[in-house]
């Protein structure tokens, strides 16, 4: 394990830790969750069955079971690891289980969607406190977990009005002792910062993709073969779960919408820039942009040196 999470600690932060969803992000919560003795006791809760009977081989939750109700007994915390919209379905199989004091979070990257969807079904004296982990690579599934994913990246909590302020401390506690920055900030305002930042680069990267793979005048192994840095970077993207992110849009659609909106209105200038040979509009344009990545970098949320291919951190 990477020395940089520290050594595990001698005093767990809940008894009793419950995953459901044991994809990409489930599964690196868990190895962390281990590595760190966050966790008296983890369980591991999904649906599919060889997914259970893989995270068993994996060793990396000491209970693993496909039964949501039976699994999340007895939790102090539950953390809900799958799609956005499987969110409500998951909160109304497993409310019988959810002891008075428990905690529940998510990992899902829209937030008011999911706040409508799970709240109803939560019994009295049960608390929510939505997260988002804003980390992650293309692949999935239990063995894509690496215990460093979180390590310097944000989450960002949305608590609900009249959320006990001591269980949203417990979950930042939490997600910083998995080495993540955290900041609290309402479901309205995440949904519509992450449209720009996270969804609307998403949705252009499939569309880019996916109009290269349709062009009928460009085969698709030289569409392989000459992929420069760019369409190599947006083909990553692309690759993401298609579960997950048809999630994304259908429950953030406004958002979603709104940003694309304003983004089509840029592209329309950019367009008539180029057709009247206004270059100094492009050029200061690649100027201002070229300051944001700096700016990301400095903030260490990337590395400047090339990588063909992202790094899988921690394996």
């Amino acid at each position: 394990m990477p020395e940089r999470l520290g050594p595990p600690r001698e005093t767990p932060l809940f008894d009793r830790v419950a995953l459901v969803g044991l994809g990409l992000i489930g599964s690196s919560i868990a190895r962390a969750v281990r590595h760190l003795n966050l966790a008296r006791t983890l369980v591991a809760i999904d649906g599919n069955e060889a997914v259970v009977a893989r995270v068993r081989e994996l060793g990396i939750a000491d209970e693993a079971t496909a039964d949501v109700a039976a699994g999340v007994k007895d939790a102090d915390f539950v953390i809900l690891c799958v799609p956005v919209g499987a969110c409500g379905a998951v909160a109304e199989a497993m409310k019988a289980g959810l002891k008075p004091g428990c905690i529940v979070s998510d990992v899902g990257s829209v937030k008011a969607s999911v706040i409508a969807q799970v709240q109803p079904h939560l019994p009295k004296g049960v608390q929510f406190v939505p997260a988002h982990p804003v980390a992650g690579t293309e692949h999935s599934g239990p063995d894509a977990g690496f215990a460093t994913l979180f390590f310097n990246r944000w989450c960002i909590l949305t608590p609900p009005d009249g959320t006990d302020e001591a269980a949203t401390e417990r979950v930042r506690d939490f997600w910083q002792a998995m080495g993540s920055k955290v900041e609290v900030m309402t479901a309205q305002h995440h949904d519509l910062v992450l449209a720009i930042t996270s969804h609307v680069p998403h949705l252009i990267a499939y569309n880019i993709v996916g109009t290269a793979a349709d062009l009928e005048t460009v085969t698709q192994s030289e569409v392989i073969k000459f992929s420069a840095g760019g369409f190599r970077d947006f083909t990553r993207i692309a690759a993401s779960d298609p579960t997950m992110w048809r999630d994304v849009f259908l429950h953030n659609k406004e958002a979603v919408l709104e940003m694309l909106g304003r983004l089509n209105e840029d592209i329309a200038l950019l367009a008539r820039a180029i057709r009247w040979g206004e270059g100094d509009k492009l050029h200061d344009l690649f100027t201002r942009t070229r300051a944001i990545r700096r700016g990301i970098i400095s903030e260490g949320q990337e590395t400047a040196e090339p990588d063909f291919g992202r790094r899988r951190e921690g394996q």
